[in-house]
Order: structure tokens, then sequence, then C-alpha cells
């Protein structure tokens, strides 16, 4: 795993019901962009030195971005999908 300052360090849910987390990379400790590295987790706003392990990945500032846009395309059109159910229903 490498990052550098500005990236994002992205653990994946460990269950289904769980919540992926998402920590700003500050600084950068290990050589060539290996960890530890300094994280501002978005969560719960503290700092931490953290060595991520196997369900984590680095994503640039872009690819975040990119991955957040999807999943928001998603979820608008699931909630389109719904909401033209329910009105179906209602006129049933």
């Amino acid at each position: 795993m490498h990052a550098k300052p500005g990236d994002w360090l992205v653990v994946e849910a460990r269950t289904i019901d769980g919540d992926v987390r998402r920590g700003l990379i500050e600084e950068v400790h290990g050589a060539d962009g290996a960890p530890p590295y300094l994280v501002h987790w978005v969560d719960t706003g503290h700092r931490a030195l953290t060595f991520p392990g196997p369900d984590s990945h680095v994503l640039s500032a872009t690819e975040l971005r990119a991955e957040e846009e999807i999943a928001a395309s998603r979820f608008s059109a699931m909630q389109r999908s719904s909401e033209r159910v329910a009105k179906e229903t209602r006129s049933s």
C-alpha cells in the first residue's frame, strides 16, 4: 500500500450492515508512501497513526470523488424506482 498526503484511506465494512470509514491521510511515515499514516477520520474527527489492514485501500481525492458520484447516482436511481413503485401502489 502506497499513499501521499491528501490521499484518502478507505476501510471497508467488516459486516454487511457495517459502515465504511474514510479518513484523509495527512502524513506518511513509512518509506516510499508505505504505512503508517496519520489519518484524520471523517466519522469521528480524530487523528490517529494508522497501520491499515487488509480491508483498507488508498484512493486519490479524484478517485474518491468518482466513487461517491457513482454511489450517489445509484442511490438516486434506487430512490426514483422506489418512489415509482409507491406511486403505482397508491393508484391501484
